[in-house]
């Protein structure tokens, strides 16, 4: 059997305050709170998740807000840009809105497309592109109507210490198609219709410092815990040292480093966000799997409350 994933299932990332990350993410891109539970190798901190109404596999960014942690450094061995796709005809949209909230934007053109870059409070770094791929999200909040609402991922811009290497593993591990090169990037695709188009530097990057403003990993789909586990021999039998795997409550993963440095994961699309709670109430309390309810108290008590909100609009 010859294994191929169809794209993005999440992006995992570092940032600090967990306030100013649901402003950013709920309140100013619209995204919805599908999840608020916990780091369950570091119960202290938050594990928050973000996509669209039910979060389904390709919308998915998580976050583990950590307000004393230190500054990160984006470079080789992490995803450098996460790329979200928006539907046709909206970037004026998004220009205007940023705007509005002042966040500090940048177009550009990569592979005849235009993109709108900028950064999040922790300086994450971002980017918007039309596409008219993939379901319309059917999540609207905060001002952004639907016509206009991020559907999920576009896809990624990964920095690696040895794109050599990397570009390997995205074609004959991952199973992605090399479909073009410019600028010092090399362009994959998926058969997906969403999480789909990831971009490589060409040239290899020093490596980054793990921290607040950078991904931890990036998580690619598998479509259940059968295909899960053929993955896990695959990735294997291509010299790759895959983690047992991990449950976690959402999805099961299975991660590897390949060799430029990069956190992958493979993630499976079941059982969803939907499993601990109703989907009307996703996101609206703390959720904790069964290991962790008998210290519920506790691990309360250490996590700062958060409110999702409009933030202030300042307009100029």
């Amino acid at each position: 059997m010859t294994l191929k994933t169809v794209g993005i299932h999440h992006i995992t990332a570092f940032v600090g305050d967990a306030q100013q990350n649901v402003d950013f993410y709920a309140g100013i891109l619209g995204l919805r709170l599908v999840k608020r539970t916990i780091n369950f190798d570091a119960p202290e901190v938050y594990h928050l998740y973000f996509g669209d109404e039910i979060g389904h596999p390709g919308t998915i960014i998580t976050f583990f807000p950590w307000p004393m942690g230190h500054k990160g450094r984006v470079g080789g061995g992490q995803v450098g840009v996460t790329t979200y796709a928006v539907p046709p005809c909206s970037m004026d949209f998004w220009e205007q809105r940023l705007r509005a909230y002042e966040i500090p934007a940048e177009k550009h053109r990569r592979f005849d497309e235009v993109y709108l870059t900028f950064t999040d409070y922790d300086d994450l770094r971002l980017e918007l592109v039309e596409r008219a791929e993939g379901p319309q999200s059917t999540w609207s909040t905060a001002g952004v109507p639907i016509d206009k609402a991020i559907k999920g991922f576009g896809g990624a811009v990964l920095y690696s210490a040895a794109p050599t290497s990397t570009a390997q593993a995205l074609a004959h591990t991952l199973g992605l198609q090399r479909v073009s090169e410019e600028h010092g990037l090399i362009r994959f695709s998926s058969a997906g219709d969403i999480g789909n188009i990831i971009d490589l530097k060409a040239d290899p990057v020093g490596y980054g410092a793990g921290g607040s403003g950078t991904v931890h990993h990036i998580a690619w789909r598998a479509k259940d815990d059968e295909e899960q586990l053929q993955w896990r021999e695959h990735v294997q039998s291509h010299g790759f040292q895959p983690t047992p795997v991990q449950d976690r409550q959402y999805f099961n993963a299975v991660y590897f480093r390949e060799a430029g440095g990069i956190l992958f994961e493979i993630a499976t699309d079941p059982p969803g966000f939907a499993v601990d709670e109703a989907v009307a109430a996703l996101g609206e309390k703390l959720m904790l799997p069964a290991w962790y309810e008998p210290h519920r108290r506790q691990i309360e008590s250490n996590l700062a409350p958060f409110v999702v909100r409009d933030p202030e609009v300042r307009r100029r």
